[in-house]
This record gives C-alpha cells, sequence and structure tokens, in this order.
C-alpha cells in the first residue's frame, strides 16, 4: 500500500475509543474499517488472519461497542456471535422467552448471563418463567455463571432445569421470591462444580439441606447469604467440612426481622462450640449477627490464617476477646469494617461486659502489619459518652500500620487533635469523615499538611465550614473533594479546592 493511502487511514482513526488505540498498523486499518466502511479497507479486512480480528475484538468490553462492530460487516458479525460470552438482559426481554431463544442461538458460547427485572411493572410484558430457564440450560452449553435478580416468576422447577449445567459454577439469586430450599438442593444435586452460591432476599428457602450437600462436596468457595429470613447463624455449621474450601462469606441477617424477636435466646445457643476448618478464609462479612462467646461465629473469628478483609456491622456480642485472637491469627490482614450497635442491646445477650475497647485496636495495630483499610463506624443509637474506642487507640492504630484508607462515622472521640495526629500519617491517601462532630475548621485546615492524601470526603460534619477548605484552595493538593449535606460549607466555598469536586447539600437529614 503506497504512504498516501496509508496516511489517509491513520488519520481517519482519530474518533475510535480507546480500546481500538494501538501502534500496530494492521489493527489500525482494521478500526477504521469497522468504524467508517471504507470500500478501500474491505481488502485490507479480508487479509486480516481470524486470530487478528479475534483479539481485536476481544478488546471492546463494552456492550454498545461490541454491537456497533458486530453490524459493519458478516465476518465481524460472525466472529462475535462465536466469541460473546456474557448478556445482561431484563425488561426490555419481550417476548421474554422468545426473546431469550433468539439470543441463545445467536451466541452460542454463552458463559455468564445476568437475568435482572429492577423496576418492573406488568404493563412491561410478562416476566422470564421457568420456560426461560429450560431454554437457556438447552441452548447454552457453556454456561458457567448465571444471576437472577428480580425474577418474580421463577420457581423450583426452574431451578431444576438448570439442574442439568453441568458446568454451572456461580449462581446468584437476588430477591427470587418462590425459590425454595428444594429447588436449590435439587440444582446443588446436579451442578457439582457450584463455587459460588448468592442468596439475597430469598424470603421461601427455609431447610437447609442445600448447604449440608454442598458441604460434603467440598467445592464452594464463596457463600453470601442475605436477608434470608429462616436462615440462622446455627445453620452455618451444617456447611461441616465445606468450610475448608471456603474462602469468601457474607452472612446477613435481616434487622427487622432479628429484632422484632428481640434476639431469640434459642437462635445464640444453637451452635454449640465445634470444630470449624476455615482456615482458608479470605474475607468475611458479618451483619447484625449474634457473637455468642465460645459458640459459633465467635469461633470462626480465631481461625481464621489467611484473613485479609474483615466487615462486622451491628454484630451484637463482640469482644476485645473476639478481636485479639482475630488479630493473633490473621496477620495478613489488610482491611477492617467495625460499625458497632448501641448499647441498649447489649444487656439482653448476657451480663458480662462486651463492649469492645482500645485493647482491640493496640491488638491490631501491634499484629497486623499490612493493615491497608480502617473504617469505624457508630450506629445512630451511639452516645458520644459510650464510645468504645479512644482517639488515643484509633491513633496507636493509624500510626503503627500503613493505612492508607480511613473511614470514621458517627465517632465523636476523634477531633481536632486527632487531625493533628493524621499530619504524621506517611501512608494515608483516602479520608472519609461522617457525622464526626468534634472536628472544627481547625482540624480541616490541616488537612493540606497531610503528607499523601488525595482524596477527601465529608458528609453531614456540623462543625466545619468555608474557611476550614481555604488553605486547599489553589492548591491543588487533592484529586478529590466530595462534600455532602454539610450545612456550613458552600459551592462557592470548594471552589479550587481540588482537582475534582463533588458538592451536594440536603439538609433534611437535620430535621
Amino acid at each position: 500500500m503506497n504512504k498516501n493511502r496509508r496516511n489517509k487511514y491513520l488519520s481517519s482513526t482519530v474518533f475510535l475509543p480507546s480500546f481500538l488505540a494501538s501502534s500496530n498498523p494492521n489493527k489500525i486499518y482494521f478500526s477504521a474499517f469497522c468504524f467508517e466502511g471504507l470500500k478501500e479497507s474491505r481488502i485490507l479486512m479480508d487479509g486480516l488472519p481470524d486470530h487478528l480480528v479475534w483479539e481485536i475484538l476481544g478488546r471492546i468490553k463494552k456492550t454498545n461497542d461490541r454491537n456497533s462492530v458486530s453490524l459493519a460487516c458478516k465476518r465481524l458479525h460472525e466472529l462475535d456471535k462465536k466469541q460473546r460470552q456474557w448478556i445482561r438482559v431484563g425488561c426490555g426481554l419481550d417476548p421474554a422467552n422468545d426473546a431469550l431463544t433468539s439470543l441463545c442461538n445467536r451466541f452460542p458460547n454463552l458463559a455468564k448471563v445476568e437475568i435482572s427485572y429492577s423496576g418492573w411493572m406488568s404493563k412491561l410484558g410478562k416476566q422470564l418463567d421457568d420456560q426461560g430457564l429450560l431454554i437457556l440450560a438447552s441452548c447454552c452449553p457453556s454456561l458457567t455463571n448465571l444471576t437472577l435478580s428480580y425474577c418474580t416468576f421463577i420457581t423450583d422447577v426452574g431451578l431444576r432445569y438448570l439442574a442439568s449445567c453441568s458446568k454451572l459454577s456461580a449462581l446468584k439469586l437476588n430477591f427470587t421470591p418462590r425459590i425454595s430450599g428444594c429447588g436449590i438442593l435439587s440444582l446443588v444435586v446436579g451442578c457439582r462444580n457450584l463455587a459460588v452460591l448468592h442468596l439475597i432476599r430469598c424470603l421461601n428457602v427455609t431447610s437447609v439441606e442445600w448447604l449440608e450437600y454442598l458441604g460434603k462436596l467440598e467445592t464452594l468457595e464463596d457463600l453470601s447469604i442475605k436477608n434470608c429470613r429462616a436462615i440462622g447463624e446455627g445453620d452455618l455449621i451444617k456447611l461441616g467440612l465445606g468450610w475448608r474450601k471456603l474462602k469468601r462469606l457474607q452472612f446477613e441477617v435481616d434487622a427487622n426481622y432479628r429484632y422484632m424477636k428481640v434476639y431469640d435466646r434459642l437462635a445464640v445457643d444453637r451452635w454449640q462450640k465445634q470444630w470449624v476448618p476455615c482456615e482458608n478464609m479470605l474475607e468475611l462479612s458479618l451483619v447484625n449477627c449474634i457473637i455468642s462467646p465460645g459458640r459459633g461465629l465467635a469461633c470462626v473469628l480465631g481461625k481464621c490464617k489467611k484473613l485479609e478483609k474483615i466487615h462486622l456491622d451491628m454484630c451484637v456480642g463482640v469482644r476485645d476477646c473476639d478481636i485479639i485472637g482475630l488479630a493473633q491469627r490473621s496477620s495478613n490482614l489488610r482491611f477492617i469494617s467495625l460499625r458497632v450497635p448501641s448499647d441498649f442491646s447489649l444487656p439482653l445477650l448476657t451480663n458480662n461486659p462486651l463492649e469492645l475497647t482500645d485493647e482491640s485496636l493496640k491488638a491490631l495495630a501491634k499484629k497486623c502489619s499490612m493493615l491497608e483499610s480502617v473504617r469505624i463506624s457508630f450506629s445512630d443509637g451511639e452516645f458520644p459518652s459510650f464510645s468504645s474506642f479512644t482517639l488515643n487507640g484509633m491513633i496507636t492504630l493509624i500510626q503503627m500500620c500503613p493505612v492508607r484508607e480511613l473511614a470514621l462515622d458517627h465517632v465523636y472521640s476523634f477531633n481536632d487533635h486527632g487531625m493533628e495526629a493524621l499530619c504524621s500519617a506517611q501512608y494515608l491517601e483516602t479520608l472519609e469523615l461522617v457525622k464526626c462532630q468534634e472536628i472544627s475548621d481547625e482540624g480541616l485546615q490541616l488537612v493540606s499538611q497531610f503528607p499523601r492524601l488525595r482524596v477527601l470526603r465529608l458528609s453531614k460534619c456540623l462543625g466545619i465550614s468555608d474557611d476550614g477548605l481555604k488553605p486547599l484552595v489553589g492548591s491543588y493538593k487533592l484529586e478529590l473533594l466530595a462534600v455532602e449535606d454539610c450545612p456550613q460549607i458552600s459551592d462557592r466555598g470548594v471552589h479550587g479546592a481540588a482537582k475534582s469536586i463533588t458538592f451536594r447539600q440536603d439538609l433534611s437529614w437535620m430535621f
């Protein structure tokens, strides 16, 4: 090809998306063809080998871009059909089963399918039903990952159809109210390679034989159970030897349902102290759970030797000894998030004092030398005088660990002296302050002296105003400043305080 034609094609690609940018001339010519449809470039297109076209298509991640490229010519259309492995569909799937059949026939190699009916109304047409799952099972032999959200027409019959998908390794169900434990059991019996199972607001899942069966298979690596009212902490023990393979556990109890029962004592005593082989756990998230001394989940906390992330949100019964035991065994811990419940709930569990103190923070500071992200929060009912952690404990943790991200919510003990201590936090890059009412403009002005801070988020802080941000204006020290619902900070006050700024003012939370 002569030099003039070469320059013509190169110049035609200046508007292309970044994913097609390349130093390889062949790829540039191909890009020009895809988006301009030039007659001359078809010759070049025909000369490109399949593996090169396949590689370029693989770099296009956005669905809209892939759809556009596939319409450029028949060859691209055919290659896209073979390469497309993921689709996400929902309310626009009408008629649902016919449309799904068409999609499955067009993309025979689908491995990941997400079906979401969020925002669905009856006027949008009938949802996907059990017959649709039969279509998936029949037409998608490569299906490995399936997510069903707000699919209210799906029943246990549909899950039985999915049981024939022998390659299925990940299933996520979000608000599928007609699904029961029987349907899940039939699926896990057929899908013996299931490694990821998420159940969110599956209100009719009352039996847990499927959990015991999964434990015997020892294939499960990621288990998430959230707001499934009939599944409690005591049921988790049925996973048995399956704990040995588990790397990620998320367990969340429906707060409203639990609180109406006033922490049923039977739920606390159901899980006696047993051997739980959870040494390979990497991530643990517990929300609204009961941590009973020496039993159940309390035993899990002290055995996770490889744990990297832990999130304890409104878990009643967590004591210093639990966190200290965790710190002593989890030297790889990188992320910890603690949201402490109000004191009113503690006496319901036992007469022994269960509050967390600085001893927990000092143990983390001493044993967890890789800790990078710390989030501490108190519930709305927490009074300032009852805060579990003092300023001294938090400063010890921040100064002894390479904390890059610090988030404090409702932490009344953190004040201007705490901000002054952060001036020596050499690793801190992100700071988030929510309802930290003891911080004033004097403390906020110290942000300009933080060595590596790049991101600052302020929310619902009453004691700070535009004056606190003045040292930052024009310095562009911060990459991002986000201010939300701080009554004394104005839109004008944040102007020029960071390279990127987001500002929102909604003071309804104060009334």
